[in-house]
C-alpha cells in the first residue's frame, strides 16, 4: 500500500526530459520487422554507431538491416553534448603509462581519422546538421603542470594539441588543451541524412540471439554476421560484457541566451564543468558519477547555481542527463564479440565520447566484416587485457557489482531483470537505476536503458 501510494505521488512530478537535439529534429518513421528475414548483416541499434557501421556496409555492397527497439536514434545518440573531437579528456598520457606509446598513438590516430571522416561525409552527401568546425579545450582553474604534461604527450602522439593560458570561457584558468581541427554538430539531423537509404526496422525488440539467427518481437532474421550496437550488449555469455563495463551518469542544462565561447570546453578539477554553444543558447554539463550511486546534492541545482553566477541574463531552457558505458582500461570495445562467436561483432564502452568513437567503430567494424585488417584491431579489441590499465577500475566495479547483487536477495527489494541487483532510485533523474550495470527504467517499472530486456513489475 505504501509503494502504491508513493508510486502515484511521485508520478506527477515525472516528466519525459528531453534534449535540444530531441526537440529540434523530427526523423522520419519506419516500418517494424513484417516476418522473417534473411540478410548478410544485421545490426542491432539504430544509434550512431549502428547507422554508421551499417553506412559503411552497404557502401562496401552488402545487404545490411538494422533493427531498433525504439526510434532512430533515440538512445544516447540524443542526450549527448555532441562533440566530435579526438580529445578525450586526460587520457594519452594515462595510455603511454599504462598501455604504451604505440598502442596510445593508434588510439590517437583512430579517433582523429573519426573527426576528419564526418567532415568528408557532410561535405560530399550535402548534409544540413548544424556542423561547425570548433577547438576543443581542456582546462583547469587550479592546476596547469598535468595539463602541460597532456598536451606534449598528445602532440607527440602526432595530434593537433597545444598548452595555452587563454581560451573564450568566462572566467580565468591556469591552463587548457587545445585541440583543432575539431568540430560539433546537430547529432539527430546528420542522423536522419546518412540513415535515409538504409533498411531499418523500428519498434522491433531483439529477444535473443542464437548463433546467426537474430530473434525479435516482429519475426526472426537469419544473418551471416551479427553486429551489437546497442549501447550495453544484452548477451552475457560468451563475452562477459557485465564483468568489463560499468555505466556513469551525467547531467545537463540548456541555457539561453549565451554569446558564443569560441570552443567546446570540459573542466578536469573536482566541481568543473563542460561548455558547448549552440547557435545562441549554451550546454552546461556537470555531475558525472557511477549510474546507480547519485550525488547528495542536485547536480542539476548546482548547474542552475553556476549558469545563474556566469550568464546572469540567461534562463533555463529543458535539462536531461545522459549515459555512458565505461570501460575499465578507458578503450573501447570494437571488434568480434568473443572468440568463441566468430561472426558477432560489438561496439561499445565508448565512455563521453561517442560522437568520434561511434565513427572509429563504423570503420573499424565495416573493415573487419568485408575481411580487411586495420592498424587499430588490436587497440579496440573486446579479447585484450590490460591489467595496468584495468586493475584499479576491476576492483572497484567488482565491489559495486557484489554490493548490489547481495542488496537484491533482501525480501521486497525491487531488482533488477538483467542480473538480480538491488535496484536504487535517482530523485534527480526520477527513475529506478541499477547500481551494478548501469540499467535504468521510469517511474513505471518501463525499462528506458540497457543491458536488462524486461521492464520491471513495479506495482505488485
Amino acid at each position: 500500500m505504501v509503494r502504491i501510494f508513493w508510486y502515484f505521488n511521485i508520478k506527477n512530478e515525472v516528466k519525459k526530459m528531453k534534449s535540444v537535439w530531441t526537440e529540434s529534429s523530427v526523423i522520419p518513421g519506419r516500418n517494424p520487422l513484417p516476418g522473417n528475414k534473411r540478410t548478410e548483416v544485421v545490426v542491432i541499434g539504430a544509434g550512431l554507431a549502428g547507422i554508421l557501421t551499417a553506412f559503411y556496409l552497404q557502401r562496401h555492397g552488402l545487404h545490411v538491416v538494422v533493427v531498433e527497439a525504439n526510434r532512430i536514434g533515440s538512445g544516447q545518440t540524443g542526450y549527448t553534448t555532441a562533440k566530435i573531437t579526438s580529445q578525450h579528456n586526460l587520457i594519452y598520457d594515462k595510455l603511454v603509462r599504462t598501455v604504451g606509446e604505440e598502442t596510445a598513438r593508434l588510439y590517437g590516430k583512430a579517433n582523429q581519422m573519426a573527426v576528419e571522416e564526418y567532415g568528408k561525409l557532410i561535405k560530399r552527401y550535402s548534409i544540413h546538421c548544424h556542423y561547425e568546425p570548433m577547438d576543443a579545450y581542456l582546462y583547469s582553474v587550479q592546476e596547469s603542470e598535468v595539463l602541460l604534461r597532456e598536451a606534449e604527450c598528445a602532440a607527440r602522439l602526432g595530434l593537433p594539441a597545444s598548452f595555452v593560458r587563454q581560451t573564450g570561457l568566462p572566467f580565468p584558468v591556469h591552463g587548457a588543451v587545445r585541440f583543432t581541427g575539431q568540430a560539433q554538430f546537430h547529432p539527430l539531423e546528420f542522423l536522419r541524412d546518412i540513415s535515409a537509404e538504409l533498411t531499418i526496422f523500428e519498434r522491433t525488440k531483439v529477444i535473443k540471439v542464437q548463433g546467426h539467427d537474430v530473434v525479435t518481437d516482429k519475426g526472426v532474421i537469419k544473418a551471416e554476421k551479427v553486429v551489437f550496437a546497442s549501447h550495453y550488449p544484452f548477451v552475457n555469455m560468451p563475452g562477459f560484457y557485465f564483468a568489463k563495463m560499468y555505466q556513469e551518469k551525467s547531467y545537463v542544462m540548456e541555457f539561453e541566451p549565451v554569446e558564443s565561447l569560441h570552443g567546446m570546453y570540459l573542466g578536469i578539477d573536482e566541481r568543473a564543468y563542460s561548455f558547448r554553444n549552440v547557435g545562441d543558447k549554451l550546454l552546461l554539463g556537470y555531475g558525472s558519477h557511477r549510474t546507480g550511486k547519485a550525488p547528495k546534492d542536485s547536480p542539476f541545482s548546482t548547474i542552475k547555481r553556476a549558469g545563474g553566477h556566469l550568464f546572469p541574463e540567461a534562463r533555463e531552457i529543458r535539462r536531461w542527463t545522459a549515459q555512458d558505458c565505461m570501460t575499465l582500461d578507458s578503450i573501447p570495445y570494437i571488434g568480434p564479440f568473443s572468440s568463441l562467436r566468430p561472426d558477432w561483432y560489438v561496439a561499445t564502452g565508448f565512455g563521453k565520447w561517442g560522437m568520434s568513437s561511434s565513427m572509429a567503430a563504423a570503420k573499424i567494424l565495416s573493415a573487419q566484416i568485408t575481411g580487411r585488417k586495420t592498424p587499430y584491431d588490436g587497440v579496440f579489441s573486446p579479447q585484450r587485457h590490460h591489467l595496468k590499465a584495468a586493475a584499479g577500475t576491476l576492483a572497484s566495479h567488482g565491489l559495486e557489482s557484489v554490493k548490489g547483487l547481495s542488496a537484491g536477495t533482501i525480501p521486497g527489494a525491487v531488482n533488477c531483470p538483467h542480473m538480480g541487483c538491488r535496484l536504487v532510485w535517482n530523485r534527480y533523474d526520477k527513475r529506478w537505476e541499477c547500481p551494478c550495470h548501469g540499467s535504468s527504467f521510469e517511474i513505471n517499472g518501463k525499462i528506458s536503458a540497457g543491458p536488462a530486456q524486461q521492464s520491471i513489475p513495479f506495482i505488485d
